[in-house]
């Protein structure tokens, strides 16, 4: 048991997770772990190196080559998945406490998105017999039939905001195609996913085909990238480490699923209740105080309903409660760390010099103690924003959100577009007509009518532009760690003499 109850608990101190075992304690350098909200040590975790990832590769590898994963029926990997999804099923709160500490996040948040995890292995293991080949037409007296079988190694390197949910709805789907996995956890954030790993291999996971190593992006996730038996690369990160990775994977001929930032415009027209848009538009803009890469961050509305928007919008943030994350009463918790809180602040000031009209927030809370040395910022909103300024095209990763007006449904489209950005974006409307008309030319990859930042292991979810490329969740994800091989039989008694004179071809 590495996890208590309660908020006395001991200090975590992890090692790298290699081949069903966490690997001895060694001397060496350490990277602590820390809460945002109070600044208190939690644990620690090993600053892995390049000896450490070419260990845990070569352990995949080797589990790979022997066939104690990829060979099982779908079925026989299947129920191992949904028993690893039973045995987290039993530890949601002791896993929600514990990324509740590390990341800042409310109780309530934690509690509700790790309840939900056991559905992506319930789901991933149940569909993965029915991964079908093909046969398919072919000239000539011949059969052409497609087969599917796992890639092989695949390296995953997810970040801190969500440690859990990113990291399984990626380690879901690869599993149940049959691949082994090696794992690197944002620093800031890399309990959970290594505690994750042993309850995988206790609940029925054979040894090597998981591996999670602790360390940071320059020295692992560089040695991950690079490593010559990793098959395929899968990063949920900032855009500048995708094209770091993008870069390296390139070099080597590696596919790479790409999930990066977003700059989401959540339109609202006229026509939606005032009180659903103002619930909707606090959740969009505050859950996880606003680090998500979907967060709702471009509040375009319509001008008839424009000003009384903002006056309710900022009087609903501004009663929201921050303080200590593990009391379900707060609505709020802190930013990851003092650099996040820092960009944050940035942009609030930049807003401000660019024209913007602060409404609420913009300043840090005042909390009593242990929560003045938190990483705090009020819930921001800014109105009157251009589409020209920092705040409207820049991603915050904060509690920072603007608000900027619209005419008509053109005008809504073209505010909501003007952004490299193209992951999440939603729509509120009771007209069902415009709803579906603006879907087809609103630049994004996931679209959410009348809600906002749902995600469901069958849905796909990924982007385009300067938000990535690829999917996850759903079948497309299932079939992206698969290899596709054509096979083709000739089906004639026997093969001509080309150099005979016989017929060509037939």
């Amino acid at each position: 048991m590495y996890i208590e109850n309660g908020n006395a608990m001991p200090p975590i101190d992890l090692d790298p997770y290699v081949n069903g075992a966490f690997l001895d304690r060694r001397p060496g350098e350490r990277i602590a772990v820390r809460s945002p909200a109070t600044g208190e040590m939690i644990g620690s975790v090993a600053a892995g190196d390049a000896d450490d990832v070419a260990r845990a590769v070569e352990s995949a590898s080797h589990a790979f080559a022997d066939g104690r994963w990829s060979d099982l029926d779908p079925m026989d990997r299947g129920h191992v998945l949904r028993a690893i999804g039973d045995a987290l099923g039993k530890r949601i709160e002791e896993f929600a406490l514990l990324e509740t500490r590390v990341t800042g996040r409310p109780i309530r948040e934690m509690r509700a998105q790790l309840a939900r995890l056991p559905e992506w292995f319930y789901h991933f293991g149940g569909i993965a017999r029915g991964l079908e080949g093909a046969v398919n037409p072919y000239r000539g007296n011949y059969l052409n039939y497609t087969q599917l079988s796992p890639i092989g190694v695949v390296g995953m390197i997810t970040t801190w905001n969500h440690p859990l949910l990113i990291f399984l709805k990626k380690l879901a789907p690869a599993l149940a195609a049959g691949n082994v996995v090696v794992a690197k956890p944002h620093e800031l954030a890399p309990l959970t996913p290594l505690l994750f790993a042993h309850l995988a291999v206790e609940a029925g996971l054979p040894p090597g085909v998981l591996n999670v190593i602790s360390g940071t992006g320059p020295v692992v996730g560089k040695a991950l990238c690079e490593a010559p038996q990793v098959a395929k690369l899968d990063l949920t990160g900032g855009t500048a480490t995708g094209r770091i990775v993008a870069s390296i994977a390139a070099e080597r001929l590696v596919p790479t699923v790409m999930e990066l930032g977003g700059k989401a415009p959540v339109i609202i027209f006229e026509d939606t209740p005032m009180d659903e848009a103002i619930a909707a538009s606090t959740f969009a803009a505050f859950i996880a105080s606003g680090q998500t890469c979907v967060s709702g961050t471009r509040f375009l509305v319509q001008r008839s309903i424009y000003d009384e928007f903002v006056r309710q919008l900022a009087a609903k943030a501004d009663a929201l409660r921050l303080g200590n994350p593990l009391d379900a009463a707060t609505d709020m918790g802190p930013l990851i760390s003092r650099g996040q809180l820092q960009r944050s602040l940035e942009h609030v000031e930049a807003a401000k010099q660019q024209g913007a009209r602060l409404v609420a927030g913009g300043q840090r809370p005042d909390l009593p103690e242990p929560l003045r040395a938190g990483h705090f910022l009020r819930p921001t909103i800014f109105a009157d924003v251009s589409p020209r300024s920092r705040l409207f095209q820049e991603e915050v990763f904060g509690p920072v959100v603007g608000v900027t007006p619209f005419d008509g449904e053109a005008d809504a489209l073209a505010l909501a577009n003007d952004s490299d950005f193209a992951l999440g974006a939603s729509i509120w409307t009771r007209d069902i007509l415009r709803a579906h008309r603006m879907t087809r030319k609103l630049r994004a990859g996931i679209v959410w009518i009348n809600d906002h930042h749902k995600n469901d292991p069958a849905s796909i979810w990924g982007g385009f532009g300067m938000s990535g490329y690829g999917k996850e969740n759903g079948w497309q994800a299932l079939r992206a760690y698969c290899k596709d091989q054509s096979v083709v039989v000739r089906l004639g008694d026997s093969f001509p003499d080309w150099y005979a004179g016989q017929a060509r071809y037939g």
